[in-house]
């Protein structure tokens, strides 16, 4: 197939762009729709209950496919991929495809998990070739903790996971903490407190609208900016250079030197025109936005006979006529959109 942008080798990926002129260059892949806990901003359990129908097996892309994708997407500018959910770690023999991933030559590969199965999972997720990993944590109150995650699973035994992590070598280990106004914005000094000179990264989020189910106000929304001004008041912090264009946190660390906190503010200080995500479902549906209302397929292509140049055209395609900057064009009409659940394609 002639398309003179697939012209890239192991040495020298294509440079692909979208039509504002950001480049493709971090894959998040969902490995599971299914997810052991239930909370309320992702996966609401009067919406995700027990009747709720997940995928069936044979309806997820095996560990071949996700990794023949991801090489033929580094080919195209993938410089990073970052494995989701769903909870990742619920999908079986999960080890084998991150050492699958990792024989990738030059991929950053990394890991979002909620922390629930860490603690067993943690040294064979290091073995397999997981470089670091991300784990979600709203509270250390376990009242709190489990009204955000609906399940009753407490907050010690995800820092029991975190520190499993860190004893494997994962590292570094960022958390990240989603706010919620009225639910556990009061935790938000303790958990700063908490991993602070910890040598591990806590990042602030604030309460998206992602997807259609979890009821999202503007109400609810703790903003960066209050975040920052609530921590700086008690221990003072200054500004901090992004590591990479794109990076999605915005970055302060403490004057004295105790390390640093971040803070995703995709609701009031859109990053869009930086955004170089794309995001892979379960199933194989390519997402260019966060806030997507519809896919592009890739199984039928993965099962149908196509080339790796045919997919590589087809991922070309896809990303030149990106347009998306949905949190930068964010209304009351555009709010309640039936877009793509978080849990779904991951954060």
């Amino acid at each position: 197939m002639n398309n003179p942008v697939f012209a890239a080798t192991a040495s020298a990926p294509a440079q692909v762009t979208d039509r504002l002129g950001r480049p493709l260059r971090d894959l998040r892949i969902s490995v599971t729709d299914r997810c052991n806990f239930r909370c309320v901003y992702c996966m609401p359990k009067q919406v995700f209950g027990k009747d709720y129908q997940f995928l069936e097996h044979k309806e997820l892309l095996t560990f071949e496919e996700i990794t023949r994708l991801a090489r033929i997407f580094t080919h195209h500018g993938i410089e990073k991929i970052r494995l989701t959910g769903g909870e990742p770690l619920v999908r079986r023999n999960l080890e084998r495809l991150i050492e699958m991933l990792a024989a990738i030559p030059g991929l950053d590969l990394t890991l979002t998990t909620n922390g629930s199965l860490l603690a067993k999972k943690a040294q064979a997720l290091k073995a397999a070739g997981l470089k670091r990993i991300t784990v979600s944590l709203d509270s250390l109150d376990d009242a709190v903790f489990m009204k955000m995650n609906d399940v009753d699973f407490p907050a010690a035994k995800v820092l029991d996971g975190i520190a499993a992590a860190a004893a494997a070598g994962l590292a570094p280990i960022k958390i990240n903490m989603v706010v919620k106004r009225g639910v556990n914005d009061a935790a938000i000094l303790p958990m700063a407190r908490h991993f602070r000179a910890s040598g591990h990264i806590l990042r602030f989020i604030e309460y998206m609208d992602v997807g259609h189910t979890n009821g999202w106000r503007m109400d609810d929304v703790v903003t960066a900016r209050q975040i920052i001004a609530m921590i700086d008041a008690e221990t003072p912090l200054e500004a901090v250079d992004p590591n990479y264009r794109g990076e999605v946190a915005t970055r302060w660390r403490y004057r004295d030197g105790g390390g640093e906190v971040g803070v995703i503010a995709s609701v009031t200080q859109a990053f869009c025109r930086d955004c170089t995500r794309a995001r892979l479902s379960t199933e194989g549906r390519l997402y260019t936005c966060l806030f997507a209302t519809t896919g592009h397929e890739f199984k039928p292509l993965l099962r149908g006979g196509a080339s790796d140049a045919d997919i590589g055209l087809a991922i070309d395609t896809i990303w030149h006529q990106r347009g998306d900057r949905y949190s930068e064009i964010r209304t009351a009409a555009t709010a309640p959109l039936q877009k793509i659940e978080m849990s779904y394609i991951g954060g």
